[in-house]
């Protein structure tokens, strides 16, 4: 008779999920990975809504050089992808300012040193430790190994890379406001409008109050595999489903889990075809999510409270679905925008928008002679949580008309032929991503030592981990992938 249990159940096919399980059936593990929609990709899926195929979210995504983790995976899977390098691959605007940000680094530093009045050695200071700093924490990214759970190989190789650490230590703990002041750049607009809209959307915060550690490598991020998946970033989570199947894994869409509990052994997970048995659990969810899944009260676990409530420190999504006619001349590739209306006013609410843009040759996001545009802006979960409902209606028809606004003002080329547009508040969000109060970004990284104090897979009880851009190393999509592939490390090293 065969046996029943699963070696893992892995709860969520966000990035994190979908690494998690990869790399068990990789191991040789018996896995099976359930979500709640009939697609993957949580928060970095893409969904179809009449007729069209829209990103969950407007972004970029890292990780696809050939000896990173999703450029591996797409050669040693024979994955379905394509990648268009995109150059630039962004460009910020705000009032009086167009800055393309291109595939080279030294291209862009060479920007900000041509701005009229820019104080040309301290930028070349800044970007010069940025480099540093980055450059020691980046392979984290590009060779699991290197995170936790360490062997004593891991060990040694960490010991020959001490030198390479040096540069940040002195930085642990410190906001990334207090670096610009050391090499003179507060007052340089253009660096601080960069590095602000940056962070929002990196680090999940302003650039004064951002830890510099992860402010410096999330300033790399565009540098280190950066590219856009042709037919919207639903492709490769659709493709890692296929690969986690063509390995023994069982993948179950549409199959929403409503409870996990414990059982001796391992853990009973009831979803909504029924019931599975596995020796260890992964939820992909943030930990508002796992305190639902375990019917936990507050108090239970305090560790999970912990990281919860720091969640409910960050963000929200509001978000607007358009449909447009191309610009005359329009290159047919894809595009990504940073807009920001009001420099001396917080990243959020309307004042800065991402907005990402299908190309000609995403094919199925849109009609012919038409693209669809995701756009995002961030709103406080607190804010929003302490509103009576009959406040929020009012609260987000004024948000999406100032993001109208704005995008009329920032981006009127693309705005001038919209022909269809759908709004979405964070409750919207938390339908098309089964995301949790519709929260994006995972914690906020302000500085403080605390953001330390995980620094490998996060087990809530024993056979129960957590994973996603809430622990560690969070806050991205390849980034939430590395922690499921490391993750999946423990529960093999145990299991």
């Amino acid at each position: 008779m065969a046996d029943p249990w699963y070696d893992a159940v892995v709860v969520g096919a966000g990035f994190g999920g979908l690494g998690t399980a990869l790399e068990l059936c990789r191991r040789g593990a018996r896995v099976a990975l359930c979500e709640g929609l009939n697609y993957p990709g949580g928060c970095a899926s893409t969904f179809r809504r009449g007729g069209y195929g829209f990103e969950s979210g407007a972004t970029l995504f890292s990780g696809f050089g050939e000896q990173q983790l999703f450029g591996r995976w797409i050669r040693e899977h024979a994955l379905d992808v394509t990648v268009d390098w995109l150059d630039p691959l962004v460009e910020l605007r705000a009032p009086g300012m167009r800055l393309p940000v291109h595939r080279d680094r030294e291209r862009l530093i060479a920007e900000f040193c041509a701005l009229p009045g820019a104080p040309v050695q301290g930028v070349r200071r800044f970007f010069a430790l940025q480099a540093q700093v980055a450059g020691a924490l980046w392979p984290l990214f590009d060779d699991p190994d290197l995170l936790p759970p360490l062997s004593l190989k891991t060990l040694l190789r960490h010991a020959g890379r001490m030198g390479s650490y040096a540069p940040l230590m002195r930085w642990l703990g410190r906001p990334l406001g207090a670096v610009l002041a050391h090499h003179g750049l507060e007052g340089f607009t253009p660096l601080r409008t960069y590095l602000d809209a940056l962070c929002q959307i990196t680090v999940q915060c302003a650039a004064a109050e951002a830890e510099t550690p992860f402010a410096f490598a999330a300033m790399d991020y565009y540098w280190r595999g950066t590219g856009h998946v042709r037919g919207g970033i639903g492709r490769l989570a659709t493709a890692l489903t296929k690969a986690i199947t063509a390995r023994g894994g069982d993948v179950l869409m549409a199959n929403r889990v409503r409870a996990v509990t414990p059982v001796d052994g391992g853990w009973r997970v009831t979803a909504r075809r029924g019931e599975l048995f596995a020796r260890h659990v992964v939820a992909n969810v943030l930990p508002q999510g796992l305190r639902t899944l375990l019917d936990a009260p507050v108090g239970q676990l305090p560790k999970v409270d912990a990281l919860a409530e720091r969640v409910d420190g960050g963000w929200g999504a509001a978000m607007l679905y358009l449909v447009v006619r191309p610009p005359d001349g329009d290159s047919g590739n894809a595009h990504h925008f940073e807009l920001v209306r009001d420099e001396k006013a917080p990243f959020i609410e309307g004042n800065h928008l991402f907005a990402s843009v299908s190309g000609a040759a995403d094919e199925g996001r849109a009609r012919p002679g038409q693209r669809t545009v995701t756009v995002s802006t961030h709103v406080p979960l607190k804010k929003v949580a302490g509103m009576a409902p009959e406040e929020q209606a009012p609260y987000f028809a004024g948000l999406h008309a100032r993001m109208r606004e704005n995008l009329d003002a920032l981006l009127p080329e693309w705005m001038a032929n919209v022909v269809h547009v759908m709004t979405a508040s964070p409750r919207t969000f938390q339908r098309f991503t089964l995301r949790e109060a519709g929260a994006v970004g995972g914690v906020p990284r302000r500085a403080g030592l605390d953001n330390y104090r995980i620094l490998g897979p996060f087990q809530a009880q024993r056979g129960l981990w957590l994973v996603g851009d809430s622990v560690f190393p969070g806050q991205s999509t390849l980034a939430t992938a590395v922690g499921g592939v490391r993750t999946a490390a423990s529960i093999a090293a145990v299991r």
